[in-house]
């Protein structure tokens, strides 16, 4: 493999937003290359005015860190699980990002749960701190909503912060007063869909412990969201959520109305989005209101919590000799060589005070598997390395394909973990030494990927830092 300069990288993401759109493609407005470079101007001035005032974290891709909701704080730590209750909702938002008519089984991404037993052994399993409910709009089916929150509240108390995202429209006192008893510790608001109204989420306040707004930072808002943040504050609201507004194929025909610029990237996603969320941020700072505002990038969800789920599977898959990466990876290390090389490796590493289940020799297979914390004790030189990935995911059904483990579930159903490789390297002299100490003996001192160092290898080891690139 090559290393990959950003050209190739831009080259590939921008192929690949043109797969995903097809014909309607050709009618979305992306930056130039001197937009591109206005817009970063714009986006460093309004960082700049943040120094020092807002948190940055995640890699630099979320701000303002420093007074996260309760929920937003475990979501960062990557110990959340989503409950899509049901896939229906009673709102039209212009920005929803997928068809929401049908109610469905309750479900994550990747696993539906027909009784709230079997999703709370789900969370205990993997050993989830939070909670949340969302849908389509949780409140369709208050029942539902409020067994499966029961359930959990009820098994796992304190240990478990849960969560609620709703439009408001079907909010009123006594629904509240039974989330709150059923155990809800966090209700977040998305009053986009009420024309921006707080009534809602000022009813629940002194009723839910933290009350939060959590919509998309809509550009042609502006001037409305800085006057609703200071009525939020003056109504008890904790904390405003902004996010990045993404498009999709689905919401393309409501988008298509209004004069947006679109960013290539993981997704397409709108440059003016962005921009509002950091202004609001700052007129928050400047105008000293006491709302905590907090802007959830696309590259933040996109890495993060991806890296998070990656990270569950890997916790179930990963052998002794095996190591997750920062980007959630599950990393398989060998050396191989002439079977005398690798027989003397093996005789030196039982001659010394190790634990033998970190090292395992395979003669036929001319290979010998090693735990990342035994790089120090192997002398590479004429040896070759092997460094494998592996992308690991909880999915409803075995499908026979790669290596998995199956989770027994109280009603007898079983959901799997299955460990697939994506990727694999091999390594000789100068790139290994570059390799062991920049990502076995983290000495970041070892320089950027790049020369010995190799770039392709380097996105399953660490996640891309930074907001998104604009090109």
């Amino acid at each position: 493999m090559t290393v990959s300069a950003p050209a190739e990288r831009y080259s590939h993401l921008i192929e690949a937003n043109r797969r995903e759109y097809g014909d309607l493609y050709s009618t979305l407005s992306f930056l130039d290359q001197n937009a591109a470079v206005a817009a970063t101007s714009r986006r460093d001035a309004l960082l700049a005015e943040l120094a020092g005032r807002a948190e940055l974290g995640c890699g630099g891709t979320k701000l303002d860190m420093s007074r996260l909701s309760p929920g937003c704080r475990i979501c960062v730590a990557g110990e959340w699980s989503c409950l899509f209750i049901n896939g229906r909702c009673n709102a039209r938002c212009f920005y929803c990002p997928s068809r929401q008519d049908e109610t469905g089984l309750p479900g994550t991404n990747t696993v539906t749960f027909r009784s709230p037993a079997d999703y709370v052994a789900y969370l205990e399993k993997f050993g989830f701190r939070g909670m949340s409910l969302s849908g389509g709009e949780p409140l369709l089916t208050p029942g539902r909503s409020l067994a499966f929150l029961a359930a959990a509240k009820q098994r796992l108390g304190d240990r478990l912060h849960t969560w609620l995202y709703t439009n408001g429209t079907l909010v009123d006192r006594e629904l509240l007063q039974r989330l709150r008893d059923a155990g809800l510790d966090e209700i977040r608001f998305d009053i986009g869909a009420s024309d921006y109204s707080l009534d809602k989420a000022a009813l629940a306040v002194g009723v839910i412990p933290t009350v939060t707004v959590e919509i998309p930072a809509v550009p042609e808002k502006l001037p409305l969201l800085k006057e609703k943040m200071l009525a939020m504050a003056d109504c008890g609201i904790q904390h405003l959520n902004l996010h990045q507004l993404r498009l999709t194929p689905y919401s393309h025909p409501r988008f298509a109305r209004r004069s947006y610029t679109y960013l290539h990237g993981e997704k397409v996603t709108v440059l003016e989005s962005e921009l509002t969320a950091l202004e609001l941020i700052c007129h928050s700072l400047d105008r000293g209101i006491d709302l905590p505002v907090n802007y959830c990038s696309f590259v933040f969800k996109n890495r993060y919590q991806k890296a998070a789920a990656r990270r569950r599977g890997a916790s179930l898959m990963g052998k002794p000799t095996e190591g997750t990466t920062a980007a959630g990876y599950l990393r398989s290390l060998a050396i191989t060589g002439n079977p005398e090389q690798l027989a003397r490796q093996n005789t030196l590493l039982h001659g010394r005070d190790l634990d033998s289940s970190l090292w395992s020799f395979l003669p036929a297979k001319g290979t010998l598997h090693f735990a990342a914390a035994l790089s120090r004790h192997i002398d590479f030189t004429g040896l070759g390395l092997t460094v494998q990935y592996a992308d690991t995911a909880i999915l409803e059904k075995v499908s026979y394909r790669n290596p998995f483990k199956e989770i027994k579930l109280p009603s007898g159903r079983k959901v799997v973990a299955e460990c697939s490789t994506v990727a694999e390297f091999k390594l000789e002299g100068e790139e290994i030494s570059s390799f062991t100490k920049r990502y076995l003996d983290n000495d970041l001192e070892a320089g950027a990927p790049g020369g010995s160092l190799r770039a392709d290898l380097h996105v399953y080891e660490a996640l891309t830092e930074g907001l998104q690139d604009y090109f």
